[in-house]
């Protein structure tokens, strides 16, 4: 048996979590293998560790995590301060994985279970890794709570008492027929009965939309389905896995299983499958489906043109689109923000200036309660969440380069305002040597001009007019950028030769080690009200977008040049921020 070691890594927001670290023996002038187990919820990496020898990989290093607020890490039991927290805690281990002990990312394989099983497929849709495989143990998508409404009543009593914790209803006897496990289960003291309303919501949400947007996780999967599993709904696990994108998956259902389908006592066949599906994966070549024609041929792309074309006239959705742009035109009467959107398009920069200052205002009392919704829209929280990631992101290649020895020469091809340019540099010290904004409106110059004057970087900082897709002129971008900046343009554009000419000219213009802050869109939940009910800055058009995947985002700017470093996403999965750097 292998012995385990007692680690610790901190998170992103200086926390630190336990793992284990069972070293391997790998081959000779071989790169270092390792796979990662990620418990169910209540558990710890106690109960998941027997699989280190069941799976008999000698060449691999294994590790696993305590979640927070789970076994030995720290917080309260059964709480995080998010789920899309405990999903960025992944992304952190995998990077901490590779720093110290120089795993590269495309070496990993993952095995989770329940809830670990659900925040890993969540961290696979919206970080999109280069793992090499992905084995999902009975995923948690839904979660049986048999009482009629509960979750609806849980987010009322949410609403009035704010967070608050939940025992589990499940006795040891319907997590797995071995006696012995059932018995340390009800034993174990690092076993927390509780779940934090926050994290058992927060993963009901993220599950739905991990399910239905499937088709974006491209990574090679296997689904085992526990067949007598009296925790958990299957019907989204099938769903889940009729709807992915990997070239490569299986589904196993394994009759008279209970939930805990890796801790049964006849798990042997499972845990077999599991390993053979490992090492087939490293026996083959990384490869994922390309996606730089998706704008052509794909999901997303019929999703966008579904959303384009017209509906039935007087049918009944057509009908309550009417009255949504009805009663959003009688609101522009009151709203200041409304009536800017109507004005100069809900996409254009003006709106998103406005947006970004989240002030409501209007004609009365009455519109500024209607602005203050209009802000207060997930959207909208989205877009001020993704402006402080790509501060955080700009400051971070800022230092990055000061640390090389290099000039920060800093452009962004279509600023809006430049207002998230210029506010990420309160603080630095020192200042770039130069920054370029650039917009195609000239309203967008005039009013970034007025903002560069207000914030007193006249000396380093001017604001031109620019069109952000001419590879030719990009490439020629003087002085010379070291850090380049695209922020909310990309996701306007459906069409991918026009965003990889565009980041071409990009990769033409910055010099090799210099970086990329790029955003992506890569899921919205209000995309039908954005087509049907909201304008675009294109003379008034309707505003109908195409989601972009993170795959499909990271591959375009991979292909020109660009090698991603790491990403920030919000809460809600909407708005990705990605920094990369240039290569030779």
């Amino acid at each position: 048996m292998r012995e385990a070691q007692d680690q610790t890594f901190t998170t992103h927001d200086g926390v630190e979590l336990f793992y284990r670290y069972w070293p391997g023996i790998p081959e000779a002038d071989e790169p270092r293998k390792a796979v990662l187990l990620f418990h169910r919820g209540h558990e710890h990496s106690g109960r998941i560790a027997h699989l280190v020898d069941e799976l008999d990989l000698p060449g691999f290093d294994f590790f696993a995590w305590d979640a927070r607020g789970h076994g030995r890490s720290p917080g309260a039991r059964g709480d995080s301060p998010g789920f899309a927290t405990s999903v960025r805690d992944v992304q952190t281990f995998c990077e901490h994985l590779g720093t110290t002990y120089q795993i590269d990312e495309e070496n990993l394989a993952v095995i989770a279970q329940s809830v670990g099983a659900v925040i890993v497929a969540t961290w696979a849709h919206d970080y999109a890794p280069r793992i090499r495989s992905l084995v999902l143990a009975s995923p948690a998508f839904k979660v049986k709570l048999y009482v009629p409404f509960a979750r609806q009543g849980l987010g009322l009593m949410r609403q009035w008492r704010g967070n608050f914790f939940v025992n589990s209803y499940v006795k040891a006897r319907f997590l797995t027929h071995d006696p012995q496990r059932a018995a340390s289960y009800d034993n174990d003291p690092l076993i927390t009965k509780a779940i934090s309303v926050n994290v058992l919501l927060g993963l009901y949400e993220a599950a739905e939309r991990v399910v239905a947007d499937a088709q974006a996780i491209q990574i090679p999967t296997q689904l085992l389905i526990s067949g007598a599993d009296f925790v958990v709904h299957r019907q989204p696990q099938e769903q889940f896995f009729e709807r992915l994108g990997s070239l490569h998956k299986e589904k196993h259902i394994l009759p008279g299983f209970f939930h805990d389908t890796l801790g049964e006592r006849d798990r042997g066949p499972a845990v077999a499958s599991a390993r053979r599906f490992i090492l087939q994966s490293f026996e083959q070549a990384l490869e994922r489906p390309s996606l730089l024609t998706a704008d052509r041929l794909g999901l997303t792309c019929a999703e966008s043109e579904s959303l384009a074309a017209a509906l039935p006239r007087n049918s009944l959705r057509d009908l309550y689109w009417r009255m949504t742009r009805a009663s959003l035109r009688l609101g522009s009467r009151l709203s200041s923000g409304v009536k800017l959107g109507f004005d100069t398009g809900f996409d254009s920069g003006s709106t998103l200036d406005y947006v970004y200052r989240n002030t409501p205002t209007g004609t009365s009392g009455l519109g500024r309660l209607i602005d203050r919704n209009y802000l207060d829209s997930i959207g909208w929280r989205g877009i001020r969440q993704r402006k402080l990631h790509v501060e955080e992101l700009l400051r971070l290649a800022m230092q990055q380069l000061r640390e090389q020895g290099s000039e920060v020469r800093i452009v962004d091809i279509a600023a809006g305002h430049g207002r998230y340019i210029l506010e990420a540099l309160q603080g630095v010290n020192p200042l770039p040597e130069s920054i370029l904004l650039r917009d195609y409106s000239d309203i967008n110059v005039r009013d970034g001009n007025a903002l560069i004057r207000e914030k007193g970087l006249e000396g380093i900082a001017q604001f031109v007019k620019g069109d952000a897709f001419d590879r030719t002129d990009l490439a020629a971008l003087q002085p010379r950028p070291t850090l380049a900046v695209v922020s909310g343009l990309y996701e306007l554009f459906a069409d991918n030769q026009m965003v990889g000419a565009s980041l071409a000219g990009l990769a033409d213009a910055v010099e090799p080690g210099g970086y990329l802050v790029y955003t992506g869109q890569p899921w919205h939940p209000q995309l039908e009200l954005i087509a049907r009910a909201l304008t675009s800055h294109r003379e008034g058009q309707a505003w109908v977008m195409r989601r972009r995947t993170q795959a499909e985002m990271d591959q375009l700017v991979a292909a020109a040049g660009f090698r991603k470093i790491c990403l920030r996403v919000d809460e809600w999965g909407i708005f990705s921020v990605a920094l990369a750097q240039r290569v030779s």
